[in-house]
């Protein structure tokens, strides 16, 4: 791919590394890089260190933001070349670096962060000197917040590989430097991970690939550019959605035999949060028109991908209206459910049955506003507990139509060739 390098204070070598991947972040760079220079300073004063912004070759001046914030620890700016987009690809670059630079931990953090103090360098950075591999945050969210991770990435990341990891797209995350290694070596990468599919891809990557895996506490909400998940989307969904189904065709062998989830190991100690994160506003409207619309737009598709008991049930939600809509989780476990098996099928075109299946995602966001609208943040978290744990409950649904499905296609083994 090739990349641009910037590197004023002519680093050769680091033992720890704080990346930012970035695109067009110009007004917000400076915080997070300020306080990560704080946080390196502080609590790694005997590491040798260095911010590495890793960018897009952002055309609005990111590259002068970063590199002109005044920090007392050496900084490199990084770029693809001109054209070449995605989160992913950042990382790339940054897992190289890391290999180059011979680092022994990694963290990262979101360019737009406005929540972050020098503590989440920390908590992010000391299990990677406590021989853990890769390290996900625990924080705050409002509860209409991350609603990708939230309705499907952290149930059916538990429920298929059996690691309770609650924010595993959070986009703050530490790795090891063998970690990076791994990364590199890794065959499935496509042009979504190499955009938002990277999160999910490398969180599953270190759970799959028997990595030791923690969580760890950071102590205050994140509050960064928050999405409405009626309108801002599109491609995120698609990418983090097909490298989650790619996924779990590549470790069919390893979710298929995992029975039931444990907790992961926890760093540190949660002291409780007293600020509250910013409001999500969401545009309900969208979201029942969205789904109601899909009937036309996506029926025959649906067709294809459901049992007709399903179907029937499907059916029902098309009757109710916008403030009574509201289906149960068992039901929401079957449809992503039936739409992974329906891409691993490869019947209909992998991207149409992500697009056929937005309309259900954004139905299953009305349904859980609709349920929650006066629960507050802890309710809304014992609620998504007892959502993961039907997740669960209802796994071996999958595995019965994914094999039926695998006879259906030819995928059966002869025992007996007389």
């Amino acid at each position: 791919m090739g990349f641009i390098v910037e590197n004023p204070d002519c680093v050769e070598s680091a033992e720890m590394i704080v990346g930012i991947p970035s695109y067009n972040e110009a007004d917000t760079i400076a915080y997070p890089t300020e306080v990560a220079s704080r946080g390196l300073i502080e609590y790694f004063p005997g590491k040798k260190s260095v911010i590495i912004n890793v960018d897009n070759n952002s055309p609005d001046g990111t590259k002068d933001a970063f590199l002109n914030t005044p920090t007392k620890v050496d900084k490199i700016y990084i770029s693809t070349p001109e054209g070449v987009k995605g989160k992913g690809n950042n990382l790339r670059n940054l897992f190289e670096a890391a290999v180059e630079l011979e680092a022994k931990a990694v963290v990262v953090v979101d360019a737009d962060l406005r929540s972050i103090t020098p503590e989440w360098i920390q908590y992010l950075g000391e299990p990677l000197f406590a021989r853990f591999n890769y390290v996900s945050p625990i924080y705050v969210r409002h509860k209409y917040d991350g609603s990708i991770t939230n309705h499907i990435a952290y149930p059916m990341l538990r429920t298929l590989f059996g690691l309770r990891v609650r924010q595993p797209i959070g986009g703050d995350f530490g790795f090891c430097g063998r970690m990076a290694r791994c990364f590199l070596s890794e065959k499935l990468w496509n042009e979504r991970v190499a955009n938002f599919g990277i999160d999910i891809w490398m969180t599953t990557i270190a759970i799959a690939r028997r990595f030791k895996v923690c969580q760890t506490f950071l102590g205050s909400p994140k509050i960064h550019r928050t999405k409405d998940p009626a309108r801002d989307l599109g491609p995120m969904f698609k990418q983090v959605i097909m490298t989650l189904f790619d996924l779990m065709i590549d470790f069919e062998y390893l979710w298929k035999d995992t029975s039931e989830s444990l907790p992961s190991s926890i760093f540190g100690f949660g002291l409780g949060v007293v600020e509250k994160p910013p409001p999500v506003d969401i545009d309900l409207d969208a979201l029942y028109n969205s789904f109601i619309s899909g009937f036309d737009r996506y029926g025959e598709v649906w067709d294809r991908v459901f049992p007709k008991s399903e179907l029937l049930e499907v059916a029902k939600l098309k009757k109710m209206s916008k403030e009574n809509f509201f289906f149960h989780s068992d039901f929401w476990a079957r449809i992503l459910f039936n739409f992974a098996v329906a891409y691993r099928n490869n019947e209909i075109p992998k991207e149409e049955v992500i697009e056929a299946m937005m309309p259900f995602y954004h139905s299953r966001i009305l349904s859980f506003v609709n349920k929650t609208d006066y629960k507050d943040t802890k309710e809304c978290e014992e609620y998504f507990e007892r959502i993961v744990r039907v997740f669960e409950s209802e796994k071996y649904y999958l595995k019965k139509r994914w094999d039926q499905d695998q006879k259906k296609l030819g995928y059966k083994l002869s025992v007996c060739n007389r």
